[in-house]
């Protein structure tokens, strides 16, 4: 059982939790990604498993009537185990999908094969799948311009992993200044679609800004159990939606949330306190 200051950043541990909580996003008109948490699997079977998984739940979201979408890990289909095992993994959960499918980004080492992935299925569904670039690596301008060449849509967020000095940003001024670059440039560029993935209050009014310079469509991403009040608000204007993880591994991600930021420790209080 998930304790309750884990399950403000957690649905649940099934499938089922996942989707009646984004029942009750809906009805606040945001929308949700569902993410079942699981990574770096180095064994086919557990890469397997995960794909079923996801499989079973864009079947089960096709009947029901949620405004719900998908975003899988490349390591958690079997990006580890290879190239294979996570293409094939990744080209059934596509091809059963009816909803639309997000392709998370790992650390740097797996950008190509992510990318190339993204490439290949957004050509083949005409833009019904979309990844996630980091503004704190040094090559995101130059993968950017590649992507606005592409279908499907692409969700900016400032990076979560600590990469290496040499191929990364590492102060946040300076992430926080290419972040702002990068958003501008993708206002400009893209036709299908730009995802603002950030809870900066700075980014989101940037975004605003650059919709009502140039008309681009652009959703606001954020996370479970993170400004969900802001996110409410923002939905009676905006496309929102929450990046809705769930699962038994609830424990590794919610400890990652945590040494994130410490501000989210106290957003989990606040939850469980007003409780």
């Amino acid at each position: 059982m998930i304790p309750p200051i884990a399950s403000n950043f957690v649905a649940g541990e099934t499938a089922a939790d996942a989707m009646d909580h984004a029942d009750d996003l809906n009805e606040r008109e945001v929308g949700a990604i569902l993410n079942l948490l699981g990574e770096h699997y180095e064994d086919r079977a557990d890469a397997d498993a995960d794909a079923d998984a996801y499989v079973d739940l864009v079947e089960a979201l096709a009947e029901r009537d949620t405004d719900a979408c998908i975003s899988v890990k490349p390591s958690q289909i079997g990006l580890e185990v290879g190239d294979h095992a996570f293409e094939e993994n990744l080209a059934r959960i596509v091809d059963a999908a009816d909803c639309f499918v997000w392709i998370d980004m790992e650390d740097h080492e797996t950008t190509d094969v992510t990318l190339d992935a993204f490439e290949r299925h957004a050509r083949e569904t005409d833009g019904n799948v979309g990844v996630c670039v980091q503004a704190n690596l040094k090559r995101t301008r130059e993968d950017l311009e590649r992507l606005a060449e592409l279908p499907g849509k692409v969700r900016l967020v400032k990076g979560a992993y600590e990469e290496p000095r040499d191929i990364s940003y590492r102060k946040k001024a300076r992430v926080d200044e290419v972040y702002r670059e990068y958003l501008t440039y993708m206002f400009e560029a893209f036709e299908d679609g730009v995802a603002v993935g950030s809870h900066d209050p700075a980014m989101i009014d940037l975004a605003k800004q650059l919709h009502a310079e140039h008309g681009t469509p652009f959703e606001i991403q954020m996370l479970t159990g993170v400004r969900e009040e802001a996110q409410f608000e923002l939905a009676e204007a905006y496309p929102v939606y929450q990046y809705v993880p769930y699962g038994s591994k609830w424990f590794s991600y919610f400890y990652r949330r945590i040494r994130e930021r410490k501000g989210n420790a106290l957003f989990a209080l606040r939850a469980v306190i007003g409780r």
